[in-house]
């Protein structure tokens, strides 16, 4: 068979590297340089080592306790039982994960996880370090490879994905295949504040959105809650909390434990909630103070992070860091079954363009690599059929509301990202959710059929946009990620 792959994350690395295995011919297209989008900036590590203490049992519990009861759980019972399985093919193509004096694997502990059992490479820098591994063994295999080529479309035959149409060097390419493994990451670049790189723009969710494939909790963004508050947003990973950092106030105060009792080790939301408000309250960032985990130990462990807090006037070894939450991931997705699968023959995702039930409403920290190779690999392993067993609606049936005569400021990415960030982002208002959807609704009715590279993310960012702040207004209760906050002319009623 044929088969594309695109996007060069982990998800697509690995979905690429599984389908050359089985003797497909295997191209792989991606939207930069390969290796590029947001595998090589994770921090975090890989969940699924467990110790004597620990069981995938214990894991997939905490995965559901973080998915605020949104989770499938049979998709987070094939996360846990087959990560070990995906952690030892990365060892096996090279990932150099730390080991301790006797050459175990050190595990680590973030938060909302009751046991340590994350593995990291190179301290903070695991995201890099699978990506150098994976894309060397791409280089050295029978996959093709098309670099700096944008996903404009899906082409489609008697109602089965055959292959997609892409944007390279002004010029738009049709590439046929028998099977199409969407791996394009998220849509970060929705939000004017993220961790996400600039290739962010949801295009694959937008091309299977034209395409009719079914999407799913769109509405459930997880914001990080600790981002360096100065100069472009550097995340602070979560594992220096469990190193034992604290969040602080101006008055030094813990107060994170007034909302959770696990304190900076709740869950993300929880946390960044508390952040985001915390700093609205008194007019300045809110701090992370490391200074009890000494020099040596934040230089070993946490080089990267070291180093640009030093590079950017900060010594965290002797004083606390401004942070602040930034939009980090995307729960939802093009919705799959257990393998990969779409409600569209041909077509299939993995990774965080895809919804494959795992993460629910609230995704679990550590666990976004494993299930990018987990399920890249399923869905490789599963392109020689169709059968589709999902049963969940497309939020697509959602995206037909009118347009009214509406005086909007004309469009550009910033205004939309400063829209989704204000009305659709950490903290929500029914009504703030429906003025920014008529907004990007009178946006995407005025824009020109796109040409460029830049015009063709601004369609996949309006298009997501409308599907996203859809999703946020039809889901009437908060959970998880989605906070709806108590209406102003409500407070005090």
């Amino acid at each position: 068979m044929n088969v594309i792959v695109v996007g060069s994350g982990i998800a697509g690395l690995t979905a690429a590297l599984h389908a050359a295995d089985a003797g497909h011919r295997t191209t792989l297209v991606t939207k930069d340089a390969l290796g590029g989008g947001c595998t090589p900036l994770a921090q975090g590590g890989v969940a699924g080592v467990y110790g004597p203490d620990d069981s995938p049992a214990l894991h997939a519990s905490d995965t559901l306790a973080a998915g605020a009861g949104w989770s499938d759980p049979a998709a987070v019972d094939i996360l846990v039982h087959d990560g070990s399985a995906r952690i030892a093919e990365l060892i096996a193509r090279g990932v150099a994960f730390d080991r301790d004096a006797n050459g175990m694997l050190l595990l680590g502990r973030e938060a909302a996880h009751t046991h340590a059992r994350i593995v990291h490479a190179g301290g903070d820098a695991t995201g890099a370090a699978i990506s150098r591994a994976l894309v060397a063994k791409v280089w050295s295999s029978s996959i093709e490879v098309i670099e700096h080529a944008l996903l404009v479309d899906l082409l489609a035959h008697d109602g089965s994905v055959r292959g997609i149409r892409i944007l390279r060097g002004g010029a738009c390419t049709e590439i046929h295949a028998d099977a199409v493994i969407l791996a394009t990451g998220g849509a970060g670049r929705l939000f004017a504040h993220t961790t996400n790189p600039p290739g962010a723009t949801g295009d694959g969710i937008a091309a299977a959105l034209r395409a009719g494939a079914m999407v799913a909790d769109l509405e459930f963004v997880q914001f990080h809650p600790t981002v360096l508050d100065a100069g472009e947003p550097f995340l602070i990973s979560e594992a220096v909390r469990g190193e034992g950092a604290a969040l602080i106030d101006d008055e030094g105060r813990r107060f994170v434990f007034e909302v959770h009792a696990d304190g900076e080790l709740a869950p993300r939301d929880v946390v960044a909630r508390a952040v985001a408000r915390q700093a609205a309250s008194q007019g300045s960032p809110v701090r992370l103070d490391a200074t009890m985990i000494g020099a040596s130990r934040l230089a070993e462990r946490f080089p990267t992070i070291d180093r640009v807090t030093r590079e950017r006037g900060f010594d965290w070894s002797r004083e606390p860091i401004p942070v602040t939450p930034a939009a980090h991931y995307l729960m939802g997705g093009v919705v799959t079954d257990l393998d990969g699968r779409t409600s569209v023959p041909g077509l299939f995702a993995a990774g965080e363009v895809a919804r494959t039930g795992v993460h629910g409403a609230n995704r679990l920290a550590s666990n976004s690599l494993l299930e990018a190779a987990v399920f890249g690999a399923r869905a490789a392993d599963a392109v020689t059929s169709s059968l589709f067993r999902s049963r969940i609606m497309p939020v697509s049936a959602v995206l037909s509301g009118g347009i009214r005569d509406l005086n909007v400021v004309g469009f550009s990415r910033s205004a939309l990202q400063h829209l989704m960030w204000d009305h659709v982002g950490l903290l929500r208002t029914r009504t703030g959710i429906a003025e920014a959807l008529e907004t990007i609704r009178a946006w995407r009715a005025a824009a020109p059929a796109p040409t460029t590279r830049t015009e063709h993310e601004d369609a996949d960012l309006l298009l997501v946009a409308e599907a996203m702040a859809s999703a946020a207004l039809a889901r009437t209760e908060s959970v998880g990620a989605h906070h709806l906050e108590l209406e102003p002319a409500l407070i005090g009623a």
